[in-house]
């Protein structure tokens, strides 16, 4: 594993880009203060090719069934670009751009572009897959992992999804969709008008997240960090609601991170 460590500057803000780690973001530092969970499995990092948990390890292509290494068994979770090294392909003071060529397990070959742009106030993160061969489902997103105290109150979660999926006890979406539930929770919902979340560290920052993307998964359920997590789809949906990439037609999502002091 590459020990690569950048690290890009705007303003007071601070981001640490490790390619070698699963091509996550290391930290981020507003006025010095981190902002996410330190740790190797912590940060943030991109989930692709799929995001959450793949039923049983196993998706359909056609008539073929393809099988993933059961890395939560009974589920496969979170693709298999978080534990590979990402190759730089270029970095600036407040940009850099990775790529991650798909190879086994992942049956098709594929190449993952992902560019971090730090601005004062914002952090965007945008990651596309694109294929000279055959076609194939996938999805991409991020699991940033939020410091749930930055040293003072604890934060809050502000959203208002059009739905949440129902989630089974094997914590797999069932098809269903329900009026969005109390927390804590380790669920997906829906924001057809683009994800729209707000962290509120009271009396320190705000920070939104941000997503052309209609899905989120909020993870809540642990002391240390809260999840704000948008993806192209819920949890199993190379098998729910696949999404091609073709040699015509990468897929492309992007979020935006944009913090005000309080």
């Amino acid at each position: 594993m590459s020990n690569e460590h950048i690290t890009l500057t705007a303003g007071d803000a601070e981001v640490d880009v490790l390619p070698g780690n699963g091509g996550r973001v290391g930290g981020l530092r507003i006025g010095g203060v981190e902002l996410l969970r330190q740790g190797e499995k912590f940060g943030c990092f991109p989930m692709v090719p799929w995001c959450g948990r793949l039923r049983d390890g196993r998706f359909r292509d056609g008539a073929t069934v393809q099988q993933m290494p059961l890395n939560a068994p009974p589920h496969a979770i979170h693709g298999t670009a978080r534990t590979s090294p990402w190759r730089t392909a270029r970095k600036s003071t407040d940009e850099a751009v990775l790529t991650y060529d798909l190879t086994d397990p992942w049956p098709y070959s594929g190449r993952v572009t992902q560019q971090v742009v730090l601005g004062e106030e914002s952090l965007t993160l945008t990651m596309g897959v694109e294929t000279y061969e055959s076609s194939f489902p996938a999805q991409v997103g991020w699991h940033p992992w939020f410091l749930r105290n930055l040293g003072g109150e604890d934060v809050t979660i502000g959203f208002e999804p059009a739905w949440q999926e129902e989630r089974g006890d094997d914590h797999l979406p069932t098809g269903r969709r329900v009026d969005p539930r109390p927390g804590p929770w380790d669920d997906c919902f829906g924001m057809p008008g683009g994800v729209d979340v707000t962290l509120t560290w009271p009396g320190q920052l705000q920070l939104k997240v941000t997503s052309r993307e209609e899905w989120v998964v909020v993870y809540d359920e642990q002391d240390e960090a809260v999840c704000v997590e948008p993806q192209t789809g819920p949890p199993d949906g190379l098998n729910s609601h696949p999404r091609l990439v073709t040699p015509l037609e990468p897929l492309e999502a992007s979020t935006t991170w944009t913090w005000t002091r309080l």
